[in-house]
């Protein structure tokens, strides 16, 4: 799939009602936490650590924190050292991070207040990450998110949990509907709005199978990232992007950039 669409998610517009939104995170994050989604982004987010001698990460859009806690166990695991991974987000999901944080053992923490991700405040270090997020931003903000961090010269990673296929398209509307309804009663925090607009009122699984289409048509490919980065003012910083895994769910779309030793 070589086009890119610029179409709304629900999940970005303000009138969206919080507890929907809130329960398609969710779901997002029980998913990509049990297939190890971001199983293939392990080896580069080693790379942009060892290369900056950190041992943190702040990772931006967390939404839900989808995913994060099974890349913090396996990075730290891969290392030898607890990474401490800090999650923020321009509206933080509060509830999903003192969950984690409390399953992590304080490992994974989060800044409460909003977190703009194109204007990163000087306080706020470690590598930089977005998961799953990028796609949000048009061309124009998304390459803002890279200068600000190549100015900062922070490294950076951005992660796409997709290939970016047709045949996902394919599967997002003939099995996420049977997988949304058999798992939703296992994820935690239990929440009872959850069921409700999951079985008697299915505003969640409409939600999260508009906002999936909408996602892979909106993901940036690595062609599309490598002009991205041709246009940014950033001496002495290197960018690299591409596809890693090749195994069902578990295709990455990935860029990595940071500053020359």
């Amino acid at each position: 799939m070589n086009l890119r669409l610029q179409l709304f998610e629900l999940e970005d517009q303000r009138w969206f009602p919080h507890v929907i939104r809130q329960g398609m995170l969710d779901f997002l994050r029980f998913m990509i936490s049990k297939l190890s989604a971001y199983e293939a982004a392990l080896p580069l987010l080693q790379e942009l650590l060892e290369r900056t001698q950190q041992r943190h990460i702040t990772d931006l859009c967390s939404g839900a924190g989808g995913g994060i806690g099974v890349v913090q166990r396996e990075l730290s695991q891969r290392m030898g050292t607890t990474i401490h991974i800090t999650l923020t987000d321009l509206y933080p999901n509060i509830a999903s991070y003192i969950y984690l944080q409390q399953t992590s053992g304080g490992a994974l923490d989060y800044i409460p207040e909003p977190v703009d991700a194109t204007a990163v405040p000087a306080h706020i270090t470690g590598v930089r990450t977005i998961f799953s997020s990028f796609h949000h931003f048009p061309p124009a903000v998304a390459k803002a998110i890279l200068q600000r961090a190549a100015h900062d010269k922070a490294a950076i990673g951005v992660f796409e949990g997709a290939s970016k296929s047709w045949l996902e398209v394919l599967l997002l509307w003939t099995a996420f509907p049977v997988i949304i309804f058999l798992v939703t009663p296992f994820i935690r925090p239990f929440r009872l709005s959850r069921l409700f607009f999951t079985y008697l009122v299915p505003l969640i699984p409409l939600g999260i199978i508009w906002d999936g289409t909408v996602s892979l048509l909106r993901i940036y490919t690595p062609e599309m990232l490598q002009r991205m980065v041709q246009d940014i003012d950033s001496p002495r910083y290197i960018w690299r992007t591409g596809k890693a895994g090749t195994r069902p769910g578990k295709h990455v779309i990935y860029l990595i950039g940071y500053a020359e030793e």
